[in-house]
């Protein structure tokens, strides 16, 4: 696949000594070319006939030498990617991944050695460095030429990076801000520190990509895309100095040789492709073995609706309860347990739960000192010693998993912590959800115990914000589309109450229609699910209702993109075994029809619970799938629909 490009004078002119190399996909539709001009490194890819990317520098600056100029070609190689693998956490169970791989190897002034590792897989690019040397061991990473650069007229649709230190109890980057949406590449992020990823980038009508970053352990930092130049270049940027409360540097210390996390482009005519896209796992590999299966499943949760005042005895057996009585697999005790319930009683109530075949979850701070939460329990997960003797006592009362807070910050010792937490929990039969934390980066395969991570502005905020609850059903397909299609997403959806409050009489209002909580049930994708249910869905909710929480799985076999647009509407199919889901949200204030095609059900009979018109309320009659798989779904204003095999 190398071939060197001849050019045009004019172009020769800015292009001067070029050496090129070009790799495709498989299909040969999406290209990388890649070319040394004058001693440093840039790429371009096109997809079809649409430029994705104009030419982009590369390359890393070191603490033994600049690895983005005074480069010198030396030598290449190629060959086929194929491999099959499980995810039994995914959004897909079965992969085959397929791709051609491109390593070219440079040399700097002083003769170490660059090798640049592409992946081109039919909609996917993949890269990633590899640095070694014959006579130095170690390095620091300063910083990195990669860059990312869009064609004019292209938008963007972007979450900023927060300023370090700042919001609650200075636990911020929380990855919780809101989105820039569809606006020109150039424009910069308001807190002028740039955005996390992933980021989604439209080009007009002719297709989209997502930029992301995956396989990032202990032996690198987290990164975003720095803060674009006006014409649309975006730079990989380092965690800033005060992240994590100034602990640990912001640089990238290695011994060698060393291999960068991968960068990842998914691109596509429509949204499919980066909806359906496993790149963030292909490119992965596992770390460590389980020590047991860790199962996958749906959680019951008091503190959403009901906060801090039902971390007692009593409210938690009646979500114990709840979630038996619906076939829940897990509870999850959340915040302040230490204090309010104490290790005795919890330890009754994870035996009280075990014996009615529900699984506990706790929560954690992970805070030994770099933020001011005060919430407990703390300063138990932040060392090794501490944290190996708390794991084998939760082992020991048959807990089986921890949500983690408040990790603030993407540099390399904060991905050590996540990286130890997880290994050390995985020695004790522990599962891991990562709240107030970066997005996870490939950590699903990975890391064989974690199920999910935060990474986004939750549902938490919609008892905290009417402005949030206006504002839900826009963001679910905002969400849905930019954030969940790289990684597993904890939202905690579903929340059928009127107000989201465990007070029917207080709180904040819901504007949503039931039809839409029920969707968002498989719209976010995580390996544990937590539902915003309270026992009044008993009470309140039809029998269907009722049928379709004790059947909808967490995990899926196939996942698929119907139609949508963010901030507009989505619609997603999600199968597990034989039976198929299709929900949709209307993220406007206004009703719709969709026409939409399912042509993996064409002529099927199947269950739909939809909105009841002018009403918040739901309910359920039968869909004939059209014998081209034609349907059409109404959608109220903020409204939804879930189309399903029922058993």
């Amino acid at each position: 696949m190398k071939k060197l490009i001849f050019c045009s004078a004019a172009i020769a002119l800015t292009l001067t000594k070029l050496s090129a190399y070009e790799v495709e996909s498989p299909d040969g539709s999406l290209e990388v070319d890649l070319a040394l001009n004058e001693g440093s490194l840039y790429y371009t890819v096109n997809y079809k006939d649409t430029l994705i990317l104009e030419k982009s520098p590369l390359g890393l600056e070191t603490s033994i030498g600049s690895f983005s100029s005074g480069l010198k070609e030396d030598g290449s190689a190629e060959k086929r990617v194929e491999e099959s693998y499980a995810l039994p956490n995914g959004k897909v169970s079965r992969v085959d991944y397929l791709a051609n791989e491109l390593t070219a190897r440079y040399r700097n002034e002083a003769g170490d050695l660059m090798e640049l590792v592409f992946r081109v897989a039919d909609n996917d690019v993949a890269f990633a460095y590899r640095i070694s040397s014959d006579e130095k061991v170690r390095l620091i990473v300063e910083s990195e030429a990669t860059a990312f650069d869009f064609p004019k007229g292209t938008t963007a649709f972007l979450s900023q990076q927060a300023k370090a230190g700042t919001g609650w109890m200075g636990t911020k980057p929380s990855y919780e801000e809101g989105y820039l949406m569809d606006v020109p590449v150039g424009t910069s992020a308001p807190s002028g520190l740039g955005f996390t990823f992933p980021g989604l980038f439209r080009f007009g009508d002719k297709g989209w990509a997502m930029v992301s970053e995956t396989g990032v352990s202990s032996k690198y930092a987290g990164t975003r895309l720095g803060n674009p130049t006006e014409d649309g270049v975006y730079r990989i940027a380092f965690p800033e100095p005060d992240e994590n409360g100034g602990v640990g540097e912001a640089t990238v210390a290695a011994s060698l040789p060393m291999m960068t996390p991968w960068r990842t482009i998914t691109v596509g005519e429509t949204l499919a492709p980066i909806v359906e896209s496993t790149v963030a796992t292909d490119v992965v590999e596992p770390l460590y073995e389980a020590t047991t299966e860790h199962r996958p499943g749906r959680a019951t949760w008091s503190w959403l609706l009901w906060q801090d005042q039902s971390m007692n005895e009593k409210d938690q057996r009646i979500f114990i309860d709840l979630a038996s009585d619906i076939g829940f697999e897990y509870i999850l005790i959340d915040a302040l347990w230490d204090g309010n319930l104490g290790r005795e009683k919890l330890a009754e109530l994870v035996a009280y739960a075990n014996s009615k075949d529900v699984d506990v979850l706790l929560w954690y701070n992970s805070n030994g000192y770099w933020n001011d939460a005060p919430q407990g329990p703390r300063n138990l997960l932040d060392s090794a010693p501490a944290r190996q003797r708390e794991m084998a006592w939760l082992q020991s009362i048959g807990v089986k998993g921890l949500k983690v807070d408040f990790f603030g910050g993407d540099k390399q010792t904060t991905m050590k912590l996540y990286e130890d937490i997880l290994t050390d929990g995985n020695r004790y039969g522990l599962n891991f959800n990562f709240h107030g934390a970066t997005l996870p980066r490939g950590w699903e395969r990975m890391y064989p115990n974690h199920m999910t991570s935060e990474a986004v502005t939750a549902s938490e905020n919609l008892v905290f914000s009417q402005g949030f609850a206006d504002s839900e059903a826009w963001r679910s397909t905002v969400i849905s589309l930019v954030r969940n299609p790289v990684a597993a997403m904890d939202y905690g959806p579903m929340v059928l109450n009127n107000r989201f409050s465990g007070d029917p009489e207080a709180g904040n209002v819901r504007r949503t229609t039931d039809a839409f909580q029920l969707a968002t049930s498989v719209l976010f994708f995580s390996g544990i699910q937590h539902f915003g249910i309270t026992p009044r869905v008993f009470e309140e909710q039809p029998d269907y209702v009722i049928d379709f929480l004790r059947e909808v799985p967490a995990v899926w076999d196939e996942t698929r993109f119907v139609d949508g647009f963010p901030g507009k509407e989505v619609v997603l199919a999600r199968r597990s075994g034989e039976q198929w889901y299709v929900v949709a949200t209307n993220g406007e204030d206004v009703a719709k029809t969709l026409s939409l095609k399912v042509s993996f059900l064409a002529g099927e009979t199947l269950s739909l619970i939809h909105d009841k018109a002018g009403q918040q309320r739901s309910e359920l009659s039968e869909l004939v799938v059209g014998e081209e798989g034609q349907i059409e779904l109404i959608l109220e204003p903020q409204g939804g629909a879930v189309l399903y095999h029922s058993k």
